[in-house]
């Protein structure tokens, strides 16, 4: 009677134990694998999204930033006033060829327009494969570039615009705003879109360093 006691008894609990076994769900079942794999491919979509925005926002950027640089190289190439009298031998006339500063702000402004136009199917580019790294880094070393390029012409013609509003006593420089008023006009106004795209350039860098960062 004992033995068969025992026997029935064990014969309850390895049935027990199958029972839980089948219910229990295994670890290394595919359904297991798909549930714990939902949050990472969420998670995976949600930062291409992100992605996906700040290179939206980087074009848009770009397109505003060409449209200030050309502003500001064409109103300093353009800039040029002559006065209504002149002598027997002179001619009073300020153009922006006469002063180096103006000179080389023209250049400069052009070689931005020239970069920022080129720059923008590489901002495309990483809307539509926004996990590409290598066109993204390539977009922030350039912008840190063209960006030290636009503040150095920048402020050269900044201080060339001062002193033909104000003069320097101490030199003697006179300020001749006072009769070339549209030429002075026209400058300042190059000089502030330079300033303008100097600051548009730094907004995309910082997205490009935050895009770059989410990898």
């Amino acid at each position: 009677m004992d033995k068969s006691e025992s026997t029935k008894i064990e014969m309850g609990e390895s049935s027990k134990l199958e029972r839980k076994l089948g219910k229990a769900p295994l670890l290394g079942s595919p359904s297991h694998a798909i549930s714990s794999s939902v949050p990472i491919v969420g998670n995976n979509k949600k930062v291409g999204n992100y992605k996906k925005g700040i290179s939206i926002f980087d074009l848009i950027l770009r397109i505003a930033s060409v449209a200030t640089s050309i502003g500001a190289a064409v109103g300093m190439a353009t800039a040029g006033e002559t006065l209504p009298f002149f002598t027997q031998f002179f001619q009073f006339e300020a153009g922006y060829d006469d002063l180096p500063s103006f000179t080389f702000f023209v250049i400069a402004m052009s070689i931005v327009v020239a970069y920022l136009v080129l720059s923008i199917p590489f901002s495309i580019v990483c809307i539509a494969r926004s996990h590409v790294v290598a066109p993204r880094l390539l977009l922030i070393i350039f912008d840190t570039v063209i960006i030290t390029l636009t503040t150095s012409a920048a402020g050269a013609s900044t201080a060339i615009v001062y002193l033909a509003h104000n003069g320097n006593q101490d030199a003697n420089w006179l300020a001749f705003c006072n009769q070339f008023g549209d030429f002075c006009q026209t400058t300042s106004g190059a000089v502030v879109a330079a300033f303008i795209t100097i600051v548009l350039l730094l907004i995309l860098i910082v997205l490009s360093a935050i895009a770059l960062k989410r990898h």
